[in-house]
């Protein structure tokens, strides 16, 4: 029930947003956790889909910048989802990414 609960509170305050100025620590943790159904937990994925953890800050900050303005011809559903945050979060997100190492540590 406590897990329902979490992912139904976390689903919650994604689908709302955060406030511009909301970039600390935790809070971008909580934005990336989003990112875990498509690029795998800390945005080390598994499969096809590419990864974000150990990505260089400016890569992706480009790169979501560019989804979020509709110009990346090669995105899928990307850019739907960079539209609903704000600049300050994609860039929170990609120095998030950027600073974790790309294998899980032991």
């Amino acid at each position: 029930m406590c897990i329902r609960r979490s992912a139904a509170g976390l689903g919650l305050l994604l689908a709302c947003g955060f406030p511009a100025s909301a970039t600390d620590r935790d809070t971008v943790s909580a934005l990336a956790a989003g990112c875990a159904s498509c690029h795998g937990t800390e945005g080390r994925s598994p499969g096809a889909i590419p990864p974000l953890a150990g990505t260089p800050r400016a890569v992706l900050a480009a790169r979501l910048s560019a989804f979020k303005a509709g110009d990346d011809p090669d995105a899928t559903i990307m850019s739907r989802i960079a539209a609903g945050y704000s600049d300050d979060e994609l860039e929170a997100l990609a120095r998030y990414f950027a600073n974790l190492t790309a294998e899980e540590e032991q």
